[in-house]
């Protein structure tokens, strides 16, 4: 079973197909890129990964972590791979369109995600297909690398929060830390070297029903999305050691653009 997306430029062929096999929704593809890329990641981290095992073994749940680094999307799958899913995550179109890259996200079930554009509907009716058939969707709220300049949790999109509301799928709140230390936020080079420890939290899921029904009300979806929010970072303090900032960064209020590396500028400067 198969969808496009809509675009100017030609139609991804998006893959919806219920998830089979062990770990659960691990086609042909996701095992063999799994395969290579675990060695690779044993090389360059250790993980220290707890409560994994929270997470439900089959069924539809949705995972939502903080965003830190272009290495989340491996570190995040292999995690939860390790635990028994692969998950399918919801990306920016750009990266579906890197030729070779694209092909393999789209072969290994990813769906692309045409953000800040009316299309960005499309990507979440694709992910409510796959809930429905009960994979495992995981998801960065806040859409693109924190703009915090420590690396907090910063005000999210609600796209996370609709999506949960809608399919009523359960949703863990999972935090992140250490992958920024191998691949610092909008650089592309690895730092091998010393060895770095990329640790997880797990929380227990985030009750949502309180909103149910109110997927079209922007302001409940800001309410449900701050919860959402709230809960990765309280996980984040227990990693870091640290109390999170009073006032949380909000790209909506920032002059700093909403995507994209903002830092690009700075190094031509």
């Amino acid at each position: 079973m198969s969808k496009s997306s809509s675009s100017s430029k030609k139609p991804l062929k998006i893959r919806l197909n219920p998830p089979h096999g062990y770990p659960l929704g691990a086609n042909r593809t996701f095992k063999i890129c799994a395969t290579i890329l675990i060695p690779i990641m044993k090389l360059m981290t250790s993980y220290d990964g707890r409560a994994g095992d929270k997470i439900p073994k089959n069924g539809p749940v949705i995972v939502a972590s903080n965003h830190l680094s272009y290495l989340d999307a491996f570190a995040l799958a292999l995690f939860l791979y390790s635990n028994g899913r692969a998950p399918r995550f919801i990306g920016k179109i750009q990266v579906f369109r890197i030729p070779i890259i694209g092909r393999i996200l789209l072969a290994a079930g990813q769906i692309p995600v045409d953000r800040e554009s009316k299309e960005a509907r499309v990507a979440l009716s694709y992910a409510l297909t796959l809930l429905e058939m009960g994979h495992q969707i995981a998801i960065y709220p806040e859409g693109t690398l924190t703009r915090d300049p420590n690396y907090w949790p910063m005000v999210a999109k609600t796209g996370a929060a609709r999506l949960a509301v809608v399919s009523k799928a359960p949703v863990y709140p999972v935090a992140q830390w250490g992958t920024q230390d191998v691949i610092p936020p909008y650089s592309k080079k690895f730092k091998i070297f010393p060895r770095r420890t990329i640790r997880y939290r797990v929380g227990e899921p985030v009750d949502l029903s309180p909103w149910y029904g109110k997927e079209e009300d922007p302001a409940a979806m800001a309410e449900a999305t701050a919860l959402v929010m709230s809960a990765i970072t309280d996980l984040l303090e227990e990693i870091r050691g640290e109390v999170r900032p009073k006032a949380i960064f909000d790209p909506h209020t920032s002059e700093l653009p909403r995507t994209g590396n903002f830092r690009k500028g700075e190094k031509k400067q």
